[in-house]
């Protein structure tokens, strides 16, 4: 048998520099291209250790560890124990998140039995499944890909549920619990009285208003004119706001007693702040039903809860 060892080491070495590219990319750290060249072809040299007898002693547990410190020291250098620690964990990680989604890809598509006269029968090499190069060229690029935007979906997400909060909204007797997002970019301020505003999910919220009040809620310019009476009719206000790419538009929003925030084991009690109401969704997973303003947080002392 043939064996073209110049191109089973080139598709080594395009395979380590994508795999320490990942790493690099997970870890948020800037890596120059070269430091990733240079710890790709110090990988790569492994597959010399396999066909050299007097380097087998390089397949040796311990000397795979070894090795595997040096790639990760020539590529992302030494700093301090701790990073460096986790960097090599990474490495490892992401090596094994890939050739395992590899492997259970081949599964996935792989048949291994078939029906010979009527019988089930089994097929097998003795030595594993041969996985063909097409499929190792074609499918080491997707796994690549979807393993990156898998990890950057559960970091974002990390992120959201960092930034949640237990939200209690009391306006006289009623009482409304939510869940709210802590948005730096909210910020949405009454221009006369300066109370920040936050957005109140009403798709999820409504049942704790009357209809009377939605409906002048609804209509902003016309919820001031005469009409039905409510109870809470005092406590509308109109808020003026602009979103991207429109001007000059308007929040109906309602005056609290108080609003409650419990994050972290500390409270806040926020009494100046306005409740703006939103009538579409602001959360397709339903995540948070509230957005909070960043200056809710500040400037009131905090309690433990």
């Amino acid at each position: 048998m043939a064996v073209y060892l110049d191109v089973i080491w080139l598709l080594n070495f395009c395979f380590d520099y994508l795999l320490l590219a990942l790493t690099g990319i997970l870890l948020k750290k800037s890596v120059k291209k070269r430091r990733l060249a240079t710890g790709a072809l110090v990988a790569s040299f492994y597959v010399l250790f396999l066909f050299v007898p007097s380097l087998t002693f390089m397949t040796q547990p311990l000397m795979k560890l070894l090795y595997s410190v040096l790639i990760v020291y020539l590529t992302f250098g030494f700093t301090r124990f701790r990073s460096f620690f986790q960097c090599w964990l990474l490495f490892y990680f992401v090596t094994f998140m890939i050739g395992g989604g590899m492997m259970g890809a081949h599964y996935f598509f792989q048949q291994d039995m078939t029906v010979v006269n009527g019988a089930i029968a089994t097929k097998s090499t003795g030595f594993g499944d041969p996985v063909s190069w097409t499929f190792v060229l074609i499918g080491f690029p997707l796994v690549w890909f979807f393993s990156k935007k898998r990890v950057e979906n559960l970091e974002t997400t990390r992120i959201h549920f960092d930034q949640l909060a237990s939200v209690t909204i009391r306006i006289d007797e009623v009482s409304i619990s939510a869940k709210g997002l802590i948005d730096s970019g909210n910020q949405l301020q009454d221009p006369l009285s300066g109370c920040p505003v936050m957005i109140l999910d009403m798709t999820v919220h409504e049942a704790n208003f009357s209809p009377a009040f939605i409906k002048k809620a609804k209509n902003i310019t016309e919820f001031q004119e005469e009409g039905e009476g409510e109870r809470w009719e005092h406590r509308l206000r109109i808020v003026p706001f602009r979103a991207v790419g429109q001007d000059h538009q308007f929040l109906c929003a309602v005056k609290p007693d108080e609003v409650m925030i419990s994050l972290e084991g500390r409270s806040f009690i926020i009494k100046k702040v306005l409740v703006g109401l939103s009538f579409h969704s602001i959360s397709g997973e339903k995540d948070y039903t509230c957005i909070l303003h960043p200056k809710m947080l500040t400037g009131h002392k905090a309690t433990a809860s």
